[in-house]
């Protein structure tokens, strides 16, 4: 990042090189005279958390701003659905058949991606997990189409490195889920939901809610797959047992191709609307 704005005083960046310059005495090398500000040691402390939290807020906005960045599609999903190419190695038969929806991920990021380089890459960029599966696919379709893409990669306890399509200089990653989710969010035009497990429901279940809520705007919500998704959720026994309403069930929409998904994006009623109120309460 390049701060483009000019200050009478000496910056951050100066100080902090020149510590690395000083007399070395006992006092200099004690931990408390290490600038705080770059003192990983002293970040990492548990009441400073708040201050991290901002810290993986800012970071990525200030880049996406800095890059032209204004809107967003969300690609949610499996990072164990292989390519079918490699469909064979698949835990399961199921996610073997399930590697369909990767040529899908890819397709529809290709495609989403040279809508978004006419506006020269400042809308419908796309933005995955940054992971191996469908994440990997829709960062591979932007690629393809010769664009850029997001990848909001977080750090787990197994060794992982982020997919090798992910546009390095959009390439985050994240200590904390939540501030990851508001990344997702923040700028999406719609959300595209592949087959996946608990992480995919995490974050499909809390965009819903904040729609349903009215926390969030509208957006096409689309979920890729209507077998896998009504054998897994029960969508209808919900609004039968009145936990949420018949009209929540219009939030999203089942599809089952690339070209299916952005016809619906571009035809999606309601879209930038905000509930007033929630229906049934």
């Amino acid at each position: 990042m390049k701060d483009e704005k000019k200050s009478p005083f000496r910056d951050a960046g100066t100080d902090r090189d020149a510590t690395e310059h000083v007399p070395d005495t006992p006092q200099t090398r004690a931990p408390a005279y290490k600038l705080a500000f770059a003192d990983e040691e002293f970040l990492c402390r548990d009441e400073l958390r708040s201050v991290r939290l901002q810290l993986e807020l800012l970071k990525p906005e200030l880049i996406m701003d800095e890059r032209g960045i204004e809107s967003t599609i969300v690609l949610f999903g499996g990072a164990r659905i292989p390519e079918p190419a490699k469909k064979a190695t698949a835990r399961t038969k199921t996610l073997a058949d399930l590697s369909k929806y990767y040529d899908q991920a890819r397709e529809f990021a290709r495609l989403m991606t040279e809508k978004s380089m006419k506006s020269y890459g400042k809308e419908d960029v796309i933005v995955t997990g940054g992971g191996p599966g469908v994440m990997e696919a829709g960062n591979r379709g932007a690629m393809d189409a010769g664009g850029a893409s997001i990848g909001l990669n977080i750090v787990l306890p197994h060794e992982q490195a982020p997919n090798e399509y992910v546009t390095p200089d959009l390439c985050f990653n994240f200590h904390y889920f939540a501030i990851r989710k508001i990344h997702f969010l923040i700028r999406a035009k719609a959300i595209c939901v592949f087959p996946g497990g608990f992480g995919t429901l995490d974050e499909t279940f809390e965009a819903l809610t904040l729609i349903q809520t009215g926390r969030m705007q509208r957006v096409p919500v689309l979920l890729f797959g209507r077998k896998f998704w009504e054998s897994i959720i029960n969508w209808d026994a919900l609004s039968e047992a009145g936990t949420i309403s018949a009209e929540d069930l219009d939030l999203f929409r089942f599809v089952e191709t690339a070209e299916e998904a952005i016809d619906a994006i571009e035809n999606w009623d309601g879209a930038g609307e905000r509930r007033g109120e929630i229906p049934g309460r």
